[in-house]
């Protein structure tokens, strides 16, 4: 069973960046693909980007493309998600999730089945 524990939120200016930690325990991390959500209040959640188990691919949501990257490291099961050129839109709480099917796009909620408890970033105009 895999445990996700997302770190990194708070508040932050609109221009300003932030970096968010997903720190991975409780099972081998060996072959998950990481992402990352997100939920503003009132909408549904979100994909936001999400990474392969090598670290070769990774996908973008286009509202955050070109702003966001993301990022992994195996050695310390943990996967990152560096936001720069914040807006008041991207406020939301973040979840982090993972999962290891194959033959997945990694871009919907519906193909992780490990998520993380959320962490909330607000981003001031």
């Amino acid at each position: 069973q895999v445990r996700l524990v997302e770190s990194g939120g708070g508040l932050v200016q609109a221009g300003g960046s932030m970096r968010l930690s997903c720190a991975a325990s409780g099972g081998t991390f060996s072959g998950y693909a990481m992402g990352w959500f997100r939920q503003a209040p009132g909408k549904e959640r979100e994909f936001v980007a999400s990474i392969t188990w090598t670290g070769r691919s990774t996908y973008y949501a286009d509202s955050v493309k070109g702003r966001f990257t993301i990022s992994r490291d195996n050695a310390k099961n943990t996967a990152y998600l560096q936001m720069n050129s914040l807006k008041p839109e991207d406020t939301a709480v973040y979840y982090c999730a993972a999962d290891r099917r194959p033959g997945s796009t990694w871009i919907s909620t519906t193909e992780f089945s490990f998520w993380g408890q959320g962490t909330q970033v607000t981003v001031s105009s």
